[in-house]
Formats: structure tokens, C-alpha cells, sequence
């Protein structure tokens, strides 16, 4: 259960392995939060951001390629971006969830502001993003 506040947990020690955001709410078992398993092994509360979002997504590492731009959430990366990969992000403002599978499904990624030259950087296997959002305070 999530009393309050929004939070990342990681099923490694050390903020690694897969990232899972839970807002307050109910969570009887790790299917409620798309989990792989039930080990949680670290977690952190995302700090409360009140202010605008935006975030930069790239082509190519190290910021290369076509980029674009976003303020809001976006539940199909291929039909606004034109890509299914997305190998470098700038996060201007705001924290953001990345997903692997359109409509906010499957692996999780959390990033902060801040610059990811590859997806990597991210916590990520792969470049494969099918949908973010932004991670809104929740009471």
C-alpha cells in the first residue's frame, strides 16, 4: 500500500534492475504494478515537481538525429515521434517514466532532469520506448 507521495521501486539493491512507480493507492500483489516478481530490493520517493515538463528525445546517442520535443504525455511514441527507438534524452523539466510497449505497458524506466547520452544511461537493455509520461505529485 502507498500512503502518500509517488515512489520507485527496484527490484535490485542500489537503485538497479527493473524500475516499477507506484502512486498511492492498493497493491495486494507485484501483477497490480506490472511487476516481473516480488523482489524489491531498493526504492526511492520522486520528489514533488509542481512546475512545467519538458523533455527532448533523440534518434542517435549522444543527442544526434531528429529530435523532438514534448510537455505532455505520450501514450504512442511511434506516431508523434515516426520511431520506436529512442537512443538519447534530454529532461529539461520535470521527472518522466519511460515504458517499453505503448500505453504506459511493460518495462519501466524513471528519469530525472538531467542529460541520458544513450539509452543505457536510463537503466535500459534496449532503445525500444513505446510511450512516457509525466510523474505528476500524487496526495
Amino acid at each position: 500500500r502507498v500512503e502518500s507521495g509517488n515512489w520507485i521501486l527496484y527490484e535490485l539493491p542500489n537503485y538497479r534492475g527493473h524500475q516499477y512507480f507506484l502512486h498511492r493507492g492498493e497493491y495486494p500483489d507485484f501483477q497490480q504494478w506490472m511487476g516481473y516478481n516480488d523482489s524489491i530490493k531498493s526504492c526511492r520517493l520522486s520528489p514533488q515537481h509542481q512546475g512545467s515538463f519538458r523533455i527532448r528525445i533523440y534518434e542517435r546517442e549522444e543527442f544526434r538525429g531528429q529530435m523532438m520535443e514534448f510537455t505532455e504525455d505520450c501514450p504512442h511514441v511511434n506516431e508523434k515521434f515516426r520511431y520506436n527507438d529512442i537512443h538519447s534524452v534530454q529532461v529539461q523539466d520535470g521527472y518522466w517514466m519511460f515504458y517499453e510497449e505503448p500505453n504506459y505497458r511493460g518495462r519501466q524506466y524513471y528519469l530525472r532532469p538531467g542529460e541520458y547520452r544513450r539509452y543505457s544511461d536510463w537503466g535500459a537493455t534496449s532503445p525500444r520506448i513505446g510511450s512516457f509520461r509525466r510523474l505528476h505529485h500524487s496526495f
